[in-house]
C-alpha cells in the first residue's frame, strides 16, 4: 500500500511539474512593444484599408 501512494505521489508531482514548464515557444511581452507580424494593410491607402476592413467586418459580422 505504501508503495502504491508512493508511485501516485510520484507520477503525480511529475505531471504538476511538467505544467511548469516553461517552452521556448512561449512570447514575451513588453509594454507598449508590438511584437506580432507587420500587418499588409497598413501598407495600403486609406480608401483600400477602409474597403478591406469593411470586408472583413461583413464576413465575421453578416450572421448576426
Amino acid at each position: 500500500m505504501n508503495r502504491l501512494l508512493s508511485l501516485i505521489a510520484g507520477v503525480s508531482l511529475t505531471f504538476v511539474l511538467a505544467g511548469c514548464y516553461e517552452s521556448s515557444s512561449i512570447t514575451s511581452y513588453e509594454p507598449g512593444v508590438y511584437k506580432g507580424n507587420k500587418d499588409p494593410l497598413l501598407q495600403a491607402s486609406a480608401d483600400q484599408r477602409a474597403e478591406t476592413m469593411k470586408k472583413r467586418f461583413e464576413m465575421v459580422q453578416i450572421d448576426r
